[in-house]
């Protein structure tokens, strides 16, 4: 059953007549399944890609090959052109990039639970740090509940 935050941000965006789309790293599609727990969310859920290798953040979510070399795929800037790439790629209204460590171990001078949360409609990319606690299940829980309550807030 989905929670109350994704119900509302299915019909925040159904009433805006919008669409999300998102390049999931560390949470591996759990965004979008989450988001398509709730009846008729192929109204609003476009699609998204699965980016758990460097390689393919590149060739499915467009992010620049020089920014991945440049900052690494654990890092805002990565999360920023994944929500953009994302968007423009799908046909989205926005597009959700998200990229970090779930643990154990830390990966590119990164520990575990460090997340960016990229947010991009066109026009403006935010992206969010976050620091979150626990285990591996943990963490990628929270980065999707993280994205879920961004997007509702960038609607208001």
């Amino acid at each position: 059953m989905p929670s109350a935050d994704v119900e509302r941000l299915h019909q925040a965006l159904l009433a805006r007549g919008e669409t999300v789309a998102a390049a999931e790293s560390l949470t591996a599609g759990l965004f979008c399944a989450t988001l398509a727990e709730v009846p008729g969310a192929s109204a609003t859920l476009r699609g998204g890609v699965v980016v758990y290798a460097t390689e393919l953040k590149s060739v499915l979510a467009g992010v620049p090959g020089d920014l991945l070399a440049a900052h690494g795929p654990v890092s805002p800037e990565t999360a920023g052109a994944l929500a953009e790439g994302v968007r423009e790629r799908c046909g989205s209204t926005w597009g959700i990039g998200l990229t970090g460590v779930a643990g154990p171990d830390p990966v590119d001078g990164h520990g575990p639970g460090r997340v960016y949360l990229g947010v991009s409609d066109g026009q403006r990319t935010d992206v969010v740090e976050l620091d979150l606690p626990g285990e591996r299940a943990d963490v990628r829980t929270g980065a999707v509940t993280a994205a879920v309550t961004t997007l509702l807030e960038r609607l208001r």
